[in-house]
């Protein structure tokens, strides 16, 4: 997910997103833990995608309305 799509979504879209990437990491790090994940570069992707979106967060909330 590129910054560019982040910028476009609402405070309330930020954390479902966030949240659902979140859920999705977690899963990988149960397949990793069992020895069945596919693609390793996938949590990498995930982790940044993750922080982008907390970081786009912060931005939001320091912002005066």
């Amino acid at each position: 997910m590129k910054m560019s799509e982040i910028k476009d979504l609402t405070a309330a879209e930020l954390v479902v997103k966030s949240r659902d990437l979140r859920q999705e990491l977690f899963q990988l790090r149960l397949q990793q833990a069992s020895s069945q994940l596919e693609h390793p570069a996938k949590m990498r992707l995930l982790r940044r995608d993750v922080a982008r979106l907390e970081t786009r967060l912060t931005q939001l909330r320091a912002k005066p309305a």
